[in-house]
């Protein structure tokens, strides 16, 4: 062989080697990503080993480390009786997980001194694997389904049934917080706290008679950083009616001495307005924990936050589907702020031939809160 074919023969190898080490490294890589991006699923299997069976997913060989419940504490529990039980369903046929608060015997599990409170929930914590705990710039997705009982009572000072907690430094309060409060009527809250000075903003304010004695699915996104993505929707299961929503694109979902969040579902509840509580038994499925690589919004909610109204505007201005669903008030201004029409409660038509021709501006109100803003142009 000549040297010059000996030499682009050698070049050729080598080549052909870094070509295929790259498709080899190319490959490990695609599969290590993929590999680190997981979703843990926890769903009921029947009676029996309950604790044990929460713990195996949500904190794998920490005993019953994944739950808070007063059995220990509790005379209820002495026959054997436990705070979560799996009991089958008769909307969803499967078993789903029930959690119980009993107004009059039940305490505090994690601290038996306080005696103004109780609580039965379960959660990811520090023995948790990695991918079970939210770290600065991971992407979550979490969802499950819940149903609180015809006549809950709710406190006149806290009944959360969902948190995201930080962990150390700014721990005390959580980030997010669901919580169903007494009123005339009564309400279910999104609470958001941002830090231990800010006091807390109640960014949602919903009507809980909606969500009685209905499956409700939620699936809340999170970005976690100090300027990230939270969005949370909550929708009816019978006919997919969105119950609550909210989105914002730019809020501290994490602080800055916190090494991680985490997420709790169950019952806790304030025992300072105790006359107005009773017994409750609230069943919750499906609980669905997703590391992912980026947060799209899926296609449904696309669809059931998308509103707009057709312009120009003439007589009539028609609502869509997708803003009844969503929205149950509506403020209307013209361009120098001045309020013109106010209306709670929404209908198809709306009526505005009294406005003049030209550009205005809607607020749409989910709850008592303003959700989105919209222009429209009156012909």
């Amino acid at each position: 062989m000549k040297r010059f074919d000996l030499m682009t023969f050698r070049l050729k190898k080598v080549n052909n080697s870094l070509r295929n080490n790259i498709i080899i490294v190319g490959f490990a890589t695609i599969c290590q990503i993929q590999a680190s991006f997981s979703q843990v699923t926890l769903d009921a299997n029947g009676p029996g080993n309950t604790y044990e069976l929460i713990t195996n997913v949500f904190a794998p060989g920490n005993g019953f480390g994944a739950v808070e419940a007063p059995d220990l504490f509790h005379p209820w529990a002495a026959g054997g009786n436990k705070h979560i039980a799996e009991v089958y369903d008769n909307d969803l046929l499967r078993y789903v997980f029930e959690f119980y608060s009993h107004a009059l015997l039940d305490n505090e599990p994690v601290d038996p001194t306080l005696t103004d409170r109780q609580r039965t929930e379960i959660k990811t914590y520090a023995p948790s694997p990695d991918n079970l705990k939210g770290t600065i710039g991971e992407n979550i997705i979490y969802k499950w389904s819940f149903k609180l009982p015809i006549g809950f009572q709710p406190s006149s000072n806290f009944t959360h049934i969902h948190q995201i907690k930080a962990v150390d430094g700014d721990d005390s309060s959580p980030i997010f917080t669901l919580t169903p409060r007494l009123g005339t009527p009564n309400k279910l809250e999104l609470i958001y706290v941002e830090n231990a000075t800010s006091g807390a903003n109640k960014i949602n304010i919903v009507n809980l008679l909606p969500f009685l004695g209905n499956w409700v699915d939620a699936e809340e996104r999170i970005n976690v950083s100090g300027n990230g993505f939270y969005s949370i929707v909550l929708k009816k299961r019978s006919d997919g009616t969105v119950l609550l929503s909210y989105t914002n694109n730019n809020i501290a979902t994490i602080r800055p001495d916190n090494s991680f969040i985490r997420p709790k579902w169950g019952i806790y509840r304030s025992l300072n307005d105790i006359n107005n509580l009773r017994d409750e038994a609230v069943r919750f499925s499906g609980f669905s924990i997703q590391e992912v690589a980026f947060l799209g919004t899926s296609q449904n909610n696309l669809e059931d936050r998308r509103i707009s109204i057709s312009n120009p505007v003439g007589d009539t201005m028609e609502l869509s589907e997708a803003i009844l669903k969503n929205y149950n008030k509506l403020q209307l201004f013209d361009v120098s702020g001045k309020k013109l029409i106010e209306l709670n409660g929404l209908t198809a038509k709306i009526e505005v031939s009294n406005l003049k021709s030209g550009l205005y501006i809607i607020h749409f109100y989910n709850g008592e809160i303003k959700s989105e803003s919209i222009k429209i142009i009156k012909k």
